[in-house]
């Protein structure tokens, strides 16, 4: 391994020589014993900064547990094409992740290993195919620093620790975009251009944004128009119908099984109609959450795309150059990130994971020009003093909370059930090691020291501590502790990982009402007043207008930033009369 980061430490600061012109076929073409020490280099120090952790917590909200909860629930009932949570069929996203998580449950049954491992492969294969769709664009230096510039930056290897479909989605939008990369930019064949359509179809079966990656047929459109220099592209014709072809075969992998099975079941009926239509047309077009302003992507991009965003300054010019001179990678690139940076933008309803896929394509576009670039000292300067900042705000969190103001410190403690602060002066003792043996002459190495550092300890120290309150684990056991075993158990509001852990059966009323208003409220009211032997779990926030003059009401405990009460009856009369009885739905762990 020392050699491995050595050789990778040679290649990564090394000045970069004139970028080369795009040739068709890439200019310089590495030995098969180079290529391979790459790829070795990137699954060494990939598995080392991604699966740091790995294995060691359970799933946390607010996505997490119910993804694995759906694949577990998927496994016990063999009901693959319509997912459910808790129950209640899960319109929200296809069902491709769930699949993956569902199918490693199935072989291993444990959880804890299952519903990372997607988001772990995704990752590391996301950097293979960018070093390799590099390598072939530019030369091996420049795929090789930009892959190594995507494994440490910020949102990349955060999201590869938790079980987000964006991680997977990230993988599906890069393979799209090599194999339309590899046909329209090198000209190696039609199998590639159809490859990227296949893949943009899984990724669509995987989040419905999956499209996205089809839309640099845009910006290599205008190339073809303006005449930009291109590869000569063989007995065309019909064959431009491949990509689209082997994308509506990816989705129908899915969608028709899914439509022949719901025929004309009212309750399937409703699952289809939801996810093609309500989830994908009226989401994006009429968002009802996570309303963000329009340039809301540009902060994300200036906070979890560093260090590489910082070189932006500096890239401009040279990309303008590339422009002037027609360089159509950087036409095609650079024009599929601006289109999806519109895209989402144009919504209202924004998540800071949303513009994940177009990280891959940001640092291919940068990675030719990384290497020089770190030779300027304004560079070393910028990309240091990002380093050091973090090192800094670790050491000062931890003095602020242990010396300045000790008791917050004790009520974080408390609160998340951390039994130190250490891991915070540990990043700053060893990160400084870090950042005094790479020096501001070689500030990558400087940013990938602290990086390692700090995802080593949050993940094999940090992550595990917090497990038991951050998964809901501890709150469950209170709360079983509490709760009378010889009654039924009903939860209003619920959250997906009370139904991780639970080991009784219990109740709950439907999947993510809160749209719905008191509706839930008001049928929980109705189930809870049909047998005086019931007892309900209420968050604080939904006490009122139904439950606040209970004659038996017990605080069990604070978790998902809520109050929890388990409270019985009386309840107001007129809940109960507005209350559905039918809204029910009885729930068993059902342990494999």
């Amino acid at each position: 391994m020392h050699e491995l980061q050595t050789y990778g430490e040679r290649i990564f600061s090394q000045p970069a020589r004139t970028v080369p012109a795009m040739t068709g076929r890439g200019e310089l073409i590495p030995t098969a014993r180079a290529v391979t020490t790459d790829v070795l280099l990137l699954l060494g120090l990939g598995l080392l900064v991604l699966a740091s952790g790995f294995g060691l917590r359970d799933p946390w909200p607010a996505d997490e547990p119910r993804f694995a909860l759906i694949a577990r629930d998927m496994v016990i009932s063999g009901q693959w094409l319509f997912p459910s949570a808790g129950g209640d069929l899960y319109q929200d996203k296809p069902p491709l992740f769930f699949w993956l998580i569902a199918s490693v449950y199935a072989l291993t049954g444990s959880l804890r290993f299952s519903f990372l491992l997607p988001s772990l492969v995704a990752a590391v294969g996301t950097l293979l195919l960018v070093y390799d769709l590099g390598r072939r664009l530019w030369d091996r230096g420049a795929g090789l620093t930009a892959a190594l510039a995507l494994l440490f930056t910020i949102q990349f290897s955060m999201q590869a620790h938790f079980a987000q479909i964006d991680e997977l989605l990230c993988f599906w939008t890069t393979l799209s975009l090599y194999g339309l990369c590899r046909h329209l930019l090198l000209g190696h064949g039609w199998r590639w251009y159809a490859l990227g359509g296949f893949a943009a179809g899984l990724g669509v079966i995987t989040k419905g944004v999956g499209f996205l990656p089809l839309l640099i047929l845009i910006p290599y459109a205008f190339a073809r128009v303006r005449h930009w220099p291109l590869p000569r592209l063989e007995k065309a014709g019909w064959r431009w119908a491949f990509a689209p072809a082997a994308f509506l075969g990816a989705i129908a992998l899915w969608l028709v099984p899914m439509l022949i099975a719901a025929g004309t079941d009212p309750q399937f009926a409703a699952y289809r109609d939801e996810i093609l239509f309500q989830q994908t047309v009226t989401r994006y077009a009429s968002s009802w959450h996570h309303a963000k302003p329009f340039y809301y992507f540009l902060l994300v991009m200036l906070g979890l795309w560093q260090p590489v965003f910082s070189l932006l300054p500096w890239l401009i010019p040279r990309w303008r150059e590339r422009w002037r001179e027609r360089d159509a990678r950087i036409l095609l690139l650079l024009g599929w990130i601006a289109i999806v940076l519109v895209f989402f933008s144009a919504s209202t309803g924004k998540r800071g994971v949303y513009i994940l896929p177009a990280l891959p394509a940001f640092v291919l576009a940068a990675g030719p020009w990384i290497r020089g670039l770190a030779q300027r000292r304004d560079v070393q300067r910028t990309i240091f003093g990002l380093a050091l900042a973090l090192v800094l705000l670790c050491g000062l969190a931890y003095v602020w909370l242990t010396l300045a103001a000790p008791e917050k410190g004790q009520e974080i403690m408390h609160r998340y059930g951390v039994a130190t602060l250490l891991p915070l002066l540990l990043i700053m003792i060893v990160g400084g090691i870090a950042l005094r043996v790479a020096g501001i002459s070689r500030p990558l190495q400087a940013w990938a020291g602290v990086c390692t550092v700090t995802w080593l300890v949050v993940g094999w120290w940090v992550m595990p501590q917090l497990d038991a309150s951050r998964s809901g684990k501890r709150f469950i056991v209170q709360l079983e502790r509490m709760a009378d075993p010889n009654r039924e158990l009903g939860l209003l509001a619920y959250k997906e990982q009370f139904l991780l852990h639970l080991s009784r059966p219990s109740v709950n009323f439907g999947h993510a009402r809160w749209r719905e208003g008191d509706l839930e409220s008001f049928d929980a009211a109705r189930w809870l007043s049909a047998d005086p032997q019931r007892q309900l779990l209420v968050p604080e926030g939904r006490l009122a207008p139904c439950f606040a003059d209970a004659r038996v009401r017990v605080e069990v405990g604070t978790t998902s930033r809520e109050r929890w009460w388990l409270v019985s009856e009386p309840q107001a009369a007129g809940c109960v009369a507005k209350g559905n009885s039918s809204a029910a739905r009885e729930y068993s762990p059902g342990y494999r």
